[in-house]
């Protein structure tokens, strides 16, 4: 499936989901969105929407979360959000946060406009990074994309005018890439398929911060979304990054306040039982209906978007991956 079909399909499921529930209002409101700073280690900031603590212990969608390091040289933005407004507000972080010195880099951890629309306000000296699968989605897609933003976040939220700006450096699949910011690297890792194919991981060593993107979409209760249908590929790169953080390390994630490595066991675990579960269905010969009515897990439940999510994304995807191995 590709990922054009599974960004459809996704956006049309959190349309019918939330306006059910908040009579056909945004997901999140980028004209309201507020971004605030918070301080990692000297020098290493988490970029969070002002309410997204609130909405993560509920089980709720938070906006988009990113991030900044700072070097002796210049500076290092991640996610450069969906829209003029939200990426001034990060901007503007970050000019306070690393003293004036210059934006030297931003990273796309995906290609999902929330995550990326923004590189066209950047200085044109910022050097963009992105995954080279991100950069031939973007570039082969970006009025379809823009088109899905519209209807689910809503028109007059600046997303009308988002033009495409062309990476300055590729990270290719499977890569690793390392940015000095003057006394002070910073790694760009592809671990595999996380979400998109395209998904980017920004690791800072020095703080043990690594910055997730939505294959990490918050702490617990929120779940994964397999959106291209690969939950083999998926639990695996997600274990690859769990086996790959220190104890001690900081996971920012995707849309959501900063959690701990022992937080990514949350998903593990969810998407291991999605996998024996799906497994033990096709052992007995149960169709997808019949799978998704037994694999209920409510054991795993308290995400907002559960209900969708879960029977309607996630089990349907796991059983189409693991129905054509052998």
């Amino acid at each position: 499936m590709s990922i054009q079909l599974t960004l459809k399909s996704t956006l049309l499921g959190l349309a019918l989901v939330t306006s059910l529930a908040q009579a056909h209002e945004p997901i999140w409101d980028g004209n309201k969105v507020q971004m605030r700073s918070q301080q990692l280690a000297p020098g290493v900031f988490a970029h969070l929407p002002a309410d997204a603590a609130e909405l993560n212990a509920k089980g709720g969608a938070a906006a988009t979360s990113g991030g900044l390091i700072v070097g002796l040289r210049g500076a290092l933005l991640i996610e450069t959000m969906l829209n003029r407004r939200l990426h001034d507000q990060v901007r503007a972080l970050a000019k306070a946060k690393s003293g004036g010195l210059p934006l030297l880099y931003a990273v796309n951890t995906s290609s999902h406009g929330d995550h990326s629309f923004g590189n066209m306000f950047l200085p044109a000296e910022t050097r963009l990074v992105q995954h080279e699968h991100t950069a031939r989605f973007i570039a082969g897609h970006l009025e379809q994309d823009k088109a899905f933003m519209l209807q689910h976040f809503g028109k007059g939220r600046g997303i009308e005018p988002i033009q495409a700006r062309a990476p300055d450096i590729l990270v290719p699949a499977g890569g690793k890439l390392l940015l000095d910011l003057g006394g002070r690297q910073v790694e760009i890792h592809d671990f595999g398929f996380a979400q998109t194919g395209g998904d980017l991981f920004v690791w800072e060593p020095q703080s043990k911060t690594l910055w997730a993107g939505n294959p990490v979409i918050a702490a617990k209760p929120a779940l994964p979304w397999l959106l291209d249908g690969k939950l083999v590929q998926t639990l695996a790169t997600l274990q690859k990054v769990y086996d790959f953080l220190p104890a001690d390390a900081t996971i920012v994630p995707g849309h959501g306040v900063p959690m701990g490595r022992e937080g990514l066991r949350w998903h593990l675990d969810y998407l291991a039982a999605v996998q024996a579960g799906v497994k033990s269905a096709l052992a007995r010969g149960l169709s997808l209906e019949q799978t998704v009515a037994e694999l209920q897990l409510p054991e795993f439940r308290g995400y907002a978007l559960f209900d969708w999510v879960h029977p309607g994304l996630n089990v349907p995807a796991a059983y189409k991956d693991l129905a054509a191995k052998p």
